[in-house]
């Protein structure tokens, strides 16, 4: 018997990947959303376009948001400043003003729209930036909101906030997706590609994403892909 819907926030990265690949495991009618915010790396939503497809959702929403909405980010393209590769403060100049809670109120307002019980997002706490809205202790927050703030959760059935991959490695998160078939060649990472989708090679995720697939024992797909055809 099928679990019902779910609304996932799928980004074209390697954990919305992983976490929508769980959500399809369990059975979900996935619904996906992707936001387009004025980021770098845009050619990520081409990639969510192949993984919706690849995953076979119910349906795929691309949203846009205002770039001014972000601009004091270094990930947005219009804000002027560049990517540090190598940061030293314990938040870097790439993270986005309040985006996972943008992104997820968002979410939550799709879920309750359509009747889906779960959202999944692929939020990780270890093998990551540094980001403040990506800690368990931010999901269980917005639990909370979710609970006293919608009409789902004062009728005491709140939509659950799924975060499979919060306390998982990179590593482990690849070896999890491997194991449910997923294709991480439909996946980009990198926050400062080329413009047909070629990675730097050098930011934050790239090399999170390079020491996963080492620590997995598993080639990096997306580094034999064809970029540009």
């Amino acid at each position: 018997m099928a679990a019902g819907k779910c609304v996932v926030l799928l980004s074209g990265g390697l954990d919305s990947a992983t976490a929508a690949a769980v959500a399809k495991s369990r059975e979900f009618s996935l619904f996906a959303l992707t936001f387009v915010y004025g980021q770098r790396h845009d050619v990520e939503v081409e990639f969510a376009r192949k993984l919706a497809n690849f995953l076979r959702v119910a349906s795929h929403e691309v949203i846009n948001l205002p770039d001014s909405l972000f601009k004091s980010s270094s990930l947005i393209r219009t804000s002027g400043k560049e990517i540090l590769n190598y940061h030293t403060d314990s938040i870097p100049t790439t993270y986005v003003p309040a985006r996972n809670i943008v992104f997820l109120s968002m979410a939550l307002a799709y879920a309750e729209t359509i009747n889906a019980t779960h959202i999944f997002i692929g939020v990780n706490a270890v093998d990551y930036s540094g980001y403040p809205d990506c800690r368990p202790e931010f999901i269980e927050a917005f639990q909370k909101v979710v609970q006293m703030g919608t009409k789902s959760g004062i009728k005491g059935n709140p939509i659950i906030i799924e975060t499979p991959l919060i306390n998982l490695t990179k590593g482990e998160i690849i070896k999890l997706g491997i194991s449910l078939g997923m294709d991480y060649s439909l996946t980009s990472s990198c926050y400062n590609p080329q413009i047909d989708g070629t990675p730097c090679g050098v930011c934050d995720s790239c090399r999170i994403r390079q020491k996963g697939f080492s620590e997995a024992g598993i080639p990096d797909p997306a580094l034999h892909r064809n970029y540009g055809k």
